[in-house]
């Protein structure tokens, strides 16, 4: 799913991390312990995407919300028409609206933006394609409408959140790299 980690747990666990780098055997488990510990007492987290979004489904519900999903998270990339996703939770275009935005607190249109952006989150993160293969390949028809959803879910721009993302770990990767040339 992915987390932004801010404020003092980010640069603690940074630091955690730099040193877990250099550290072998169990001092390097007991840094990773140490790490997941400060992200799980850290209110200062944000998800980058919906990948485990959470639905209020009364007793035997569970199931139809299930299948939406996981037909969701397997056809995101192309155009998924609301009478088809309404067929797979088996009742009306019409209910399906109601049905869904009762039980996730969100229409499905957005829960597919979300898919999508996440998606374009961990495709960016990689760093293999252009922005606009990325916009492509996770689902969106335009560039503009790509920029504007990622911006609005992420609060950045499609380049921001790889430059953000892909600086800060090669940053402090160097500086491992030095003090690492420096003890030898």
């Amino acid at each position: 799913m992915g987390l932004q980690v801010e404020g003092a747990a980010r640069e603690r666990v940074a630091g955690l991390l730099g040193r877990l780098l250099e550290a072998e055997g169990m001092p390097r488990l007991l840094l990773l312990i140490e790490a997941l510990y400060v992200l799980a007492d850290s209110n200062q987290l944000q998800s980058l995407s919906s990948m485990g979004f959470k639905h209020n489904c009364p007793d035997g519900e569970h199931e139809r919300v299930n299948l939406i999903y996981e037909y969701s998270l397997q056809h995101f990339k192309r155009p998924i028409q609301l009478e088809e996703i309404a067929r797979v939770a088996s009742i009306s275009p019409n209910s399906f609206c109601r049905f869904f935005k009762s039980r996730t607190r969100k229409t499905y249109s957005r829960f597919l933006i979300e898919i999508r952006v996440g998606h374009a989150c961990k495709l960016l993160i990689e760093n293999n394609l252009s922005i606009k293969q990325v916009c492509y390949e996770s689902g969106f028809n335009n560039f503009t409408s790509f920029y504007k959803y990622f911006k609005l879910i992420t609060g950045k721009s499609p380049l921001g959140y790889q430059r953000e993302f892909i600086a800060t770990p090669t940053e402090k990767l160097v500086r491992v790299v030095k003090r690492r040339k420096c003890r030898a």
